[in-house]
């Protein structure tokens, strides 16, 4: 499958950059997808170096990297930590996690990632597991739908929406994208309206897939996996997620609660290594109008 085609990797030079490459060194992509980032991780390593690289999609699998360098992992990175136990890794020099989704998911009409096509109401990165949008839908009570809408699509019509939703469920099924939309669509403002759906089914996909929950598993884990001085690269694309790092990375804990000591000096187990985010320029937006809203931020473990 052609990288280009599935998805393309946004900020690479910043984030090969962020990770400082060691070419003897270890580090884990644990956001695989087409293998962009992977492909020119594994490039600057030498026959030493490893790069492992995790994605809970199947359709991921078809775009591993033949290279002896590299192994592929098909897992959520949630279980990042079980992982390099299980391959006997005892630290990694640098986690590189590009949290957006992947040309190839809002393409794909079958998954149900997008408001631009009909299609069933899944949005499931992982085939397999057992809650999808459709579900979503169907049986969350109305405070459980607003709640969904407000927090994780930072809609301030949730409730409106929510009720609508349980309001027309009643009546029909509601399966496909495009009866969701006929649902919402009269508490959309006609002005943002790609915005706002985008908000919609982004709320859906954050609750379906625990993207919340699996990216704290992740932060909290990268702390037992790095090695001192091993950088933790994130890219976000919605300021949930991205509060969530800046505050980890600037505390070290997932609270986001700065310890200081006597002297007023910040204890953390990581240090910032760009104190102001890093986005793309207006070439690559261009290029890829999909990392319009990509922020990356690096930090560095500084002890265990």
């Amino acid at each position: 499958m052609n990288d280009v085609v599935y998805h393309i990797p946004a900020l690479l030079e910043e984030c090969l950059n962020g990770l400082n490459i060691n070419p003897d060194g270890t580090y884990v992509d644990v956001t695989f997808g087409g293998g962009g980032h992977s492909r020119a991780i594994v490039e600057r390593l030498s026959p030493l170096g490893h790069l492992y690289g995790m994605d809970q999609d199947i359709d991921a699998s078809r775009n591993r990297i033949d290279d002896p360098r590299f192994t592929f992992v098909l897992s959520n990175f949630a279980y990042l930590k079980n992982f390099m136990r299980y391959y006997g890794v005892a630290g990694v020099d640098g986690i590189l996690a590009d949290l957006g989704v992947s040309f190839h998911h809002f393409d794909d009409s079958e998954r149900g990632f997008s408001f631009r096509f009909d299609g069933q109401l899944d949005m499931r990165m992982n085939r397999s597991a057992s809650l999808d949008a459709r579900q979503v839908i169907a049986t969350y009570s109305e405070e459980e739908l607003a709640r969904v809408l407000y927090l994780y699509g930072e809609l301030k019509q949730s409730r409106q929406m929510a009720r609508a939703i349980v309001k027309a469920r009643a009546q029909s099924s509601i399966d496909t994208t495009l009866q969701l939309i006929d649902v919402v669509q009269p508490h959309i403002r006609r002005s943002q309206e790609k915005k706002e759906l985008a908000q919609v089914f982004q709320a859906l996909r954050i609750e379906v897939n625990h993207e919340v929950d699996v990216l704290k598993r992740l932060l909290q884990s990268s702390l037992d996996v790095l090695r001192p001085g091993g950088r933790l690269v994130v890219i976000t694309y919605h300021s949930l997620e991205d509060r969530l790092v800046k505050n980890f990375m600037r505390s070290g804990n997932i609270e986001g609660q700065v310890v200081k000591d006597f002297y007023g000096r910040v204890q953390s187990p990581l240090e910032l290594v760009n104190n102001k985010v890093i986005t793309p320029s207006e070439a690559e937006v261009e290029r890829n109008p999909r990392s319009r809203s990509a922020k990356l931020r690096i930090a560095q473990k500084t002890c265990d």
